[in-house]
């Protein structure tokens, strides 16, 4: 079982989601988390210091058990800047605003910032769009997940939300 897999079904039972996991330099192993899409629709669902603390406690005795080398395990939320990784991702953000980087260019650049559509089957393939602000006006970019080299949201802050 990969890591990424293992890592998940044992957050999944606690009521978080995984995001991604990487592999930095000196052993160091960060992983990234938000709550179940179940949970995630409840009033304060953001990621606190007491959630990553649970998970980290679980993740250092699961790697205990399976034998999995790292010197530091960091767990937190992927931030405003979410990455996008999985189709379930691009799903459940259409319609907010991303920063696209695809793996090659296509007429002529491969970074796009615009409104993202919902994947749709087109040919047995998942094709997402999104659509932009070209030279010539709005356009719409397609593409599927092997075309995507980075996904990341656009942050949205509102300082007027907690204002009485």
């Amino acid at each position: 079982m990969q890591l990424q897999d293992l890592i998940g079904l044992a957050i999944g039972a606690m009521g978080y989601e995984l995001v991604d996991v990487e592999r930095a330099s000196q052993g160091l192993l960060r992983v990234f988390i938000e709550k179940s899409a179940f949970a995630a629709s409840e009033p304060d669902s953001l990621i606190t210091v007491d959630d990553c603390e649970k998970v980290s406690v679980q993740l250092s005795h699961l790697f205990t058990v399976e034998n999995i080398a790292y010197e530091r395990l960091e767990v937190s939320s992927p931030g405003l800047d979410r990455p996008l990784k999985a189709i379930k991702d691009y799903t459940r953000f259409a319609g907010r605003s991303i920063t696209l980087k695809l793996r090659l260019p296509l007429a002529g650049r491969k970074t796009y910032v615009g409104v993202l559509h919902a994947p749709q089957q087109k040919s047995g393939v998942e094709t997402m769009g999104l659509e932009f602000e070209g030279k010539d006006g709005p356009s719409l970019l397609e593409f599927t997940l092997a075309d995507v080299d980075k996904a990341r949201l656009v942050p949205m802050v509102d300082f007027k939300r907690n204002r009485k």
